[in-house]
């Protein structure tokens, strides 16, 4: 649903103030913690595996990943925009599809047990608006609700918006990788990252450049007009794709798909080796670095810099941090 916030920074917020919390909360020490196959919490795993079964083309991986996207499980988010809670419902839209789903009588968009099954409820109705639809079913649902129905009936399918297919193709994504038995990245995987990132630094920046093997040629071109096929380094993404390979984790090509592939890091629970997210929402994220500790990460800034240090209030737009899930492919 279009309007999606930050869990972690909250409308309002500074990186500034972001980063001094996650640093007076977390300090240097890692926070081990037994690992996951899916990033729900707790308290709300039954109310998606019950509200993932309300229709055939929501599953509960496709309902946990869609709430992951919009608000990464805080029932107190709130966009720019307005869009509120848990599953980020515009007031409109709450007012016609919030539901009561705990049945103490009241419709609650900050309450999950009543905004978790109105999500649920929301997306088989909207697929049932583009059942007629071409193309893939749940691609069409999850289009929909991000740009509404009538776009995707107008368009025939997916529209052609930047925002739409990056939350499309990320909230898949998500869904996907975890329906086998992937694990968040442990404290040893976490280590060998930042040792295989610190051992670039000083490597040029490279619009695209970057693989799991190394620094490589990038592409043409940047928004600033870099060529990167002229350039041997790494790109943001690149840099975090090649320190994980070297922990045996595979995360995928972009910042905003591994954001989309990164279990949700809380304050207090920050821990060296976590992923630092920039951006204005989930769907537009634009830059990734690795935590290190004390507020600094090491990252591949952008054309004309080299992989250096960097305080994590470097850029205003901090959106989140999480940790990398691995898909069990060895490299």
């Amino acid at each position: 649903m279009k309007g999606s916030t930050a869990a972690l920074v909250g409308a309002g917020a500074t990186a500034a103030v972001v980063v001094a919390a996650l640093v007076q909360a977390a300090g240097d020490d890692p926070v081990v913690g037994a690992a996951l196959s899916m990033s729900v919490p707790a308290e709300y795993k039954a109310l998606i595996e019950e509200a993932g079964n309300t229709c055939p083309e929501v599953t509960p991986n496709l309902l946990a990943a869609l709430l992951t996207q919009e608000s990464g499980f805080n029932p107190k988010a709130e966009s720019p925009v307005g869009a509120q809670g848990i599953a980020q419902f515009m007031p409109s839209t709450w007012e016609s599809h919030g539901i009561d789903g705990n049945g103490d009588g009241k419709r609650d968009v900050w309450d999950p047990e009543d905004a978790i099954p109105s999500s649920a409820k929301y997306l088989c109705t909207i697929a049932q608006d583009v059942k007629g639809v071409p193309g893939n079913k749940q691609s069409n649902m999850l289009a929909a609700y991000n740009a509404g129905s009538g776009a995707v009936q107008k368009y025939g399918g997916v529209p052609p918006y930047k925002e739409t297919q990056n939350y499309v193709r990320s909230i898949t994504a998500l869904a996907n990788d975890h329906q086998g038995s992937g694990r968040v990245a442990d404290t040893g995987q976490a280590a060998t990252a930042i040792s295989a990132a610190k051992q670039m630094l000083g490597t040029p920046y490279s619009w695209g450049g970057g693989n799991a093997s190394g620094p490589s040629k990038g592409v043409c071109c940047s928004p600033g007009g870099q060529n990167g096929k002229a350039v041997t380094g790494f790109d943001c993404s690149g840099l975090t794709l090649y320190a994980y390979a070297q922990a045996g984790i595979s995360l995928p090509r972009t910042a905003a798909q591994q954001y989309a592939a990164s279990k949700p890091v809380k304050p207090g629970q920050v821990r060296p080796g976590d992923l630092v997210f920039y951006g204005s929402s989930a769907t537009n994220i634009h830059h990734v670095g690795i935590y290190v500790g004390g507020g600094w990460m090491i990252d591949a800034p952008r054309p004309g810099t080299k992989v250096r240090y960097s305080p994590m209030d470097t850029m205003r737009d901090l959106f989140a941090v999480g940790r990398p899930t691995s898909n069990n492919k060895e490299i």
